[in-house]
């Protein structure tokens, strides 16, 4: 009955105003998005936008997402069905009530970090749709400051768990619970400032929603979400059927989980049909005893990334756009970890997902998709005592890298990866004046490496110098063993690694994990990441393409020989010899 009605409504009113009320719900996702930016507290959500907000209608289906971290598309919808489940089919819902979970297991969660809320939305005493965001807190307390680590065994380890209880009832907080995150978290007060932005978000929606609701009506807004998800599921299969038909297949290996056992093989095989878009998993390494575990939430958020970006990344995410995606794997992979399995690090298998399924495509679709990138978040902590404050001061960030080149373009220099998407990375001034400590360079990374008839991009070297009397340093920097992908002749790129640079005549260390490294005063920790996979054949770069390349300080003139072909005068960059094999592409062309 209610579904007719709907419909009714829906062919009374002119399409205009169905598209205005379309329209009106993305806005709505993109204002909480920037309510949540304006009034955290920790630096990784409003300078990096480590977060996602969105609405679901009352069956949990995606509506709308404003997205910081691509890696989030797998989430919010999760979060709400749990929602759903425990307290909404039992009619426990109240308005004014609001949901926490960061389960990694289920409920939307990836680590305890990576926390959400839910809060139900009202209009004539019945829930019409729910307001969701997920955003990483700073600190959510366990053995390790800054919650994530790259050693831990168990869940337990990695900081506060909220199963899917509420922490708003009608619309005032509970006390009891409040205090208790204040008690088990080393900086409450950044902490609870998070949550309190995370509420106002949500209450933008909320607002916003019913404001929607009394202007065009409850039926007809709720008629033209059914519009919004079945056109995006329509422009989606618009894309799907573009893609060529067929079974593609990749594999490759996890470094290691952070306590010395690795690497593991993962794969993939993808078969695109007339209506589906398959990725099947299985064969997959068992879930593993160190922290780069991934639950399914994390599997499915990686699989929609690509998809996405595969089909039309302009299409707004919502439930419909998803429909085509189907996922097959097996229960306690590396990809689908169950509890109680240390998650922590879980970003390092995540993008996996994402980039097997990209490997599979590539060769099938050069002109939408590249060679490997850096892939890893590239994500470290650093904890020490302000030396003007004396207080703790917390650094927790992602990192920029190199991503790799296309059958038409060079690769971008110095982006953060897939899954991180549309975020940013700490600016030099924030860190220092925040964190305490120097930045002696942020530059380019001319390792050299992604040789090819198209360049890969550069990764980045930044340099922090300890200011402090001593400072604890954890860094997880994956694809140190396993380097990006080139293609069609093209090289690879090169790897992330940390350096530690003594000040006190210890010898340098080169890592690609490492957790609470001990630092003193004057050391230097040096982040570096790897340069994105070549396309082609390097020696049909073409010579002035070198050239600049040199001047521009993307390579040396000794890679310019050794990759390319090309010897330049160091001084004049003139060319003084091609080498014969680039003579022999020379005459092939």
């Amino acid at each position: 009955m209610e579904e007719k009605k709907r419909a009714g409504a829906l062919r009374d009113v002119d399409p205009f105003t169905v598209e205005i009320i379309k329209d009106s719900l993305i806005a709505i996702g993109d204002e909480m998005f920037v309510a949540l930016q304006r009034t955290s507290k920790s630096t990784i959500i409003y300078e990096v936008l480590d977060y996602a907000c969105g609405l679901t209608d009352n069956q949990a289906r995606l509506i709308t997402q404003g997205n910081g971290v691509t890696g989030f598309l797998g989430t919010l919808d999760f979060s709400v069905k749990d929602t759903i489940n425990k307290f909404a089919a039992r009619g426990l819902l109240n308005p004014g009530d609001v949901i926490i979970t960061n389960d990694p297991y289920g409920g939307g969660g990836t680590h305890l970090s990576d926390v959400c809320l839910v809060m139900p939305i009202f209009y004539d005493g019945e829930i019409v749709a729910y307001s969701a965001n997920k955003a990483h807190w700073t600190e959510v307390g366990g053995k390790d400051p800054g919650s994530w680590t790259t050693d831990s065994t168990e869940v337990y380890q990695e900081g506060l768990q909220f199963p899917c209880i509420k922490i708003f009832e009608g619309g005032k907080p509970i006390q009891s619970l409040v205090d208790l995150i204040a008690a088990n978290v080393r900086m409450p007060d950044m902490t609870l400032g998070d949550l309190w932005a995370g509420v106002a978000a949500l209450r933008v929606g909320e607002r916003r929603f019913v404001e929607l609701c009394d202007k065009y009506g409850k039926d007809l807004v709720l008629a033209s979400i059914e519009q919004l998800l079945d056109n995006g599921e329509r422009l989606v299969r618009l894309e799907l059927a573009k893609l060529p038909k067929g079974v593609y297949e990749a594999e490759d290996y996890i470094d290691d989980d952070g306590l010395g056992n690795g690497p593991f093989r993962v794969c993939v095989k993808v078969t695109i049909t007339d209506d589906e878009f398959i990725c099947d998993f299985r064969g997959t390494h068992p879930q593993v005893p160190g922290p780069v575990n991934c639950s399914y939430t994390g599997l499915v958020a990686g699989a929609r990334c690509i998809f996405k970006a595969i089909t039309n990344p302009a299409i707004p995410a919502n439930e419909g756009t998803f429909r085509p995606l189907k996922i097959i794997t097996e229960p306690r992979t590396i990809f689908t970890a169950e509890r109680p399995a240390a998650v922590s690090t879980y970003w390092e298998t995540m993008l996996y997902v994402t980039d097997l399924i990209w490997k599979a495509l590539a060769p099938a679709i050069p002109e939408r998709l590249t060679a490997g990138h850096f892939l890893s978040v590239c994500a470290d902590v650093l904890a020490n005592i302000h030396p003007d404050t004396g207080e703790l001061a917390l650094l927790v960030e992602p990192t920029a890298g190199g991503w790799g080149a296309g059958k038409y373009k060079d690769g971008e220099n110095g982006m953060v990866c897939i899954g991180d998407g549309e975020t940013y990375i700490i600016p030099v001034e924030v860190a220092e004046t925040r964190y305490g400590f120097l930045v002696d360079q942020y530059a380019l990374n001319t390792a050299g490496g992604g040789a090819g008839e198209k360049r890969g991009g550069t990764g980045v070297i930044r340099d922090y110098r300890i200011l402090a009397d001593e400072a604890y340093f954890t860094a997880t920097f994956g694809r140190h063993k396993f380097l990006p992908w080139g293609m069609d002749g093209g090289k690879p790129g090169t790897r992330n690694e940390v350096r530690v640079i003594s000040a006190h005549g210890e010898p340098e260390r080169v890592f690609g994990k490492c957790a609470r490294l001990r630092l003193r005063r004057n050391d230097v920790v040096r982040l570096i990441t790897g340069c994105g996979g070549g396309y082609g054949n390097p020696y049909r770069r073409p010579v002035e393409k070198v050239q600049e390349d040199v001047r521009n300080g993307y390579i040396t003139p000794t890679q310019a020989w050794e990759d390319y072909g090309v010897r330049l005068n160091p001084e004049t960059l003139a060319v003084e010899e091609l080498a014969p094999q680039r003579q022999d592409n020379r005459a092939k062309d």
